[in-house]
């Protein structure tokens, strides 16, 4: 990243930040690819899938898909549910999860996004995982997808992703959860790599900043934008797959993006440019508003009330 020295702390606009952010998390995905020579076969397919027989196309090798993670290719928020992993091995205590819990709920629930709330998030989670080591927040991970995540992927989302594979194509996930817990999800579910939020770390041990800023909205459009550029992809040829309007940027890049278990808002934008849609959810209700997976513990519970509180007096 030394390149990029130029976009001093001061200095960077948001715009930058986002670059910057894209650019880190390209490289980071790079270095991390983990696919395999022959990805493991799903069994069946989605019958929305089989009406378009002609995308994604075989041998297509600069074509490639991009998939959101949260509510996209998982129930629920990745970080969350990397949250209480690290809550049930104390990394920290009840009432951080609580604050947590809020905080992931706020973001849901709000729809906005709130600068004070949004840096508020990033510092707490930099801060648990500050002066830890990043082969122990691996190691840790893995044993946190097989309890939290594992379960709670999309058949319908991962049906779509082997799709790609199957037809020779890469397949990334970009995301704004750290991206260390975007590798193992990939790896696992035998996909090229990850494209998530970068943070610092020097000789292995986190500094508790971030390179650039989390790559969400903007940045995830940057990241795509860099990898392509990169990996000598035609984003003409490209699919992407989100649930989310702050997704827009990435998915208008592609000359195929899919809406998948959309929000109100990008379910919106979708049909009026005649975007393909997918929703693989049975609680539509509870879907929308986007709440975790996790909702039955109480601190979330608490925490959902609050969030709710504190919109209404807002507005």
């Amino acid at each position: 990243m030394a390149g990029l020295g130029w976009l001093t702390p001061r200095r960077r606009s948001a715009t930058a930040r986002s670059v910057l952010a894209g650019e880190a998390a390209a490289e980071a995905a790079r270095k991390t690819s983990v696919a395999e020579d022959e990805a493991a076969l799903l069994t069946g397919t989605s019958d929305e899938a089989a009406e378009e027989p002609a995308f994604p196309v075989a041998g297509d090798d600069r074509a490639a898909a991009f998939f959101d993670l949260d509510n996209t290719v998982m129930q629920g928020a990745a970080i969350f549910h990397f949250g209480r992993g690290l809550y049930k091995r104390k990394f920290f205590e009840r009432r951080e999860l609580t604050r947590f819990a809020w905080q992931q709920a706020w973001f849901r629930l709000a729809g906005v996004e709130d600068p004070e709330h949004m840096q508020d998030a990033r510092d707490s989670a930099l801060s648990i995982v500050k002066g830890h080591r990043v082969s122990e927040l691996m190691s840790i991970g893995e044993e946190i997808y097989d309890e939290y995540m594992a379960d709670r992927i999309w058949p319908g989302t991962r049906a779509l992703a082997q799709a790609h594979l199957d037809a020779g194509q890469r397949v990334w996930l970009v995301t704004a959860a750290p991206v260390e817990t975007a590798t193992i999800i990939a790896r696992r579910l035998g996909l090229t790599g990850a494209l998530g939020t970068v943070a610092e770390s020097v000789d292995g041990v986190y500094t508790g900043r971030l390179v650039g800023e989390p790559l969400h909205g903007p940045a995830k459009a940057e990241a795509v934008r860099a990898l392509s550029a990169a990996e000598d992809l035609d984003l003409d040829r490209c699919a992407a797959y989100s649930d989310s309007h702050n997704d827009i940027p990435m998915l208008s890049l592609v000359g195929h993006p899919y809406a998948i278990n959309p929000d109100t808002k990008l379910r919106k934008h979708a049909r009026a440019r005649d975007w393909r849609l997918r929703d693989y959810r049975t609680g539509r209700k509870a879907a929308k508003v986007g709440i975790p997976a996790a909702a039955g513990v109480g601190a979330l519970a608490g925490g959902t009330a609050a969030a709710l509180a504190l919109h209404r007096r807002r507005r």
